[in-house]
């Protein structure tokens, strides 16, 4: 009876202390790297990367002259409305009525390690750094180059003494490194409040590194704010998956979404981490937002397809779904919207 009774003990003992245990997340892989939702890192062999750049050497990648427009510095001053002003690439100026937001800041002339090589702006950026008004966060989507700009970054955190950077996780090393002290890294569905304003790192299906030998050492995601005046999410990089679903689920639906609309062709090697414009309007449907801005257009040539082609095809596939044009829209470099 006694080592009946000391099997018991021992077994609900080992039970309990097993589901005291905290569980490891699913895209925390055991040696230190990240994967997606569903389990999988993301994989590009360099046999499909050089062959890829082979392809790309006759094909016609033109620049274009987009038309700019002034941003409302009106609005960003009084800062007293719903104000999202679009910079260029992924990066915005958001305003709440209550903190000013600067995401995947990108000020500078490549987005590359390099100051003489890799992808150059062809249009300049629609605010300068020395126009933003006061922020208080900046937000980071993921590690590579045409989304952490070191420059940029450096330059804004030497402008705003008290200015927060939110990174995902493994990236708050690099920025300490850098002498930017103030700075805190998120895991997927970690928050923070800033004022009053409710800030949540999402996930969605990309990958990372800034080098050869760092692939998915550092997280990505998608960074979703919601005060009492407003809810906006900011998608960074992604390619199309159940995370939407997930982040409506969990999140609630957003007033303002802005979703990446170009870095799609060829889908063979795309797919996985850039949506074309149709995924990205199913991504809108997702999310069930009220509105969105497509982003990730009209900056740098990074992928194939003609750079005008994005926000043409956007209309085409907004009027395909029966969707307004006035809900998901693209906006001039520099613009202003009123959300309101």
């Amino acid at each position: 009876m006694r080592l009946v009774l000391l099997f018991l003990f021992l077994f609900y003992a080992a039970s309990a202390s097993t589901e005291d245990l905290p569980q490891t997340p699913v895209h925390h892989l055991s040696d230190g790297t990240y994967a997606n939702t569903n389990g999988v890192p993301y994989e590009s062999s360099f046999k499909k990367l050089m062959q890829w750049s082979w392809e790309r050497r006759s094909k016609d990648l033109s620049t274009f002259k987009f038309e700019m427009e002034k941003p409302n510095y009106k609005e960003i001053y009084n800062n007293d409305n719903i104000v999202t002003t679009w910079i260029g690439h992924e990066t915005f100026l958001y305003q709440n009525k209550d903190i000013n937001v600067l995401t995947d800041p990108h000020f500078t002339d490549r987005a590359s390690p390099l100051s003489f090589a890799g992808p150059k702006r062809y249009m300049p950026p629609g605010m300068e750094i020395e126009d933003l008004p006061n922020i208080d966060v900046v937000t980071i989507s993921h590690s590579h180059y045409d989304h952490l700009d070191y420059r940029s970054v450096k330059l804004i955190s030497e402008k705003y003494e008290d200015i927060l950077f939110l990174v995902p996780l493994g990236l708050e090393e690099w920025f300490i490194n850098k002498g930017i002290k103030n700075v805190r890294e998120l895991d997927w569905w970690d928050s923070i409040k800033v004022s009053d304003t409710e800030i949540t790192f999402a996930p969605v299906q990309h990958w990372s590194a800034r080098g050869l030998f760092d692939r998915n050492e550092t997280l990505w995601g998608a960074w979703h704010f919601k005060n009492y005046y407003h809810s906006f999410i900011h998608l960074g990089d992604t390619g199309y998956s159940d995370d939407f679903k997930e982040i409506r689920k969990r999140l609630g639906s957003v007033d303002l979404a802005a979703i990446p609309i170009g870095a799609y062709e060829p889908r063979w090697i795309m797919e996985v981490s850039h949506m074309n414009p149709e995924e990205a309007v199913m991504s809108f449907l997702d999310l069930e937002a009220s509105k969105a801005i497509g982003m990730s257009w009209g900056t740098f040539i990074l992928t194939d397809e003609p750079v005008r082609e994005p926000p043409q095809k956007l209309i085409e596939i907004v009027s395909k779904y029966n969707i307004s044009q006035d809900r998901f829209f693209t906006l001039k470099h520099g613009e202003t919207y009123l959300d309101n």
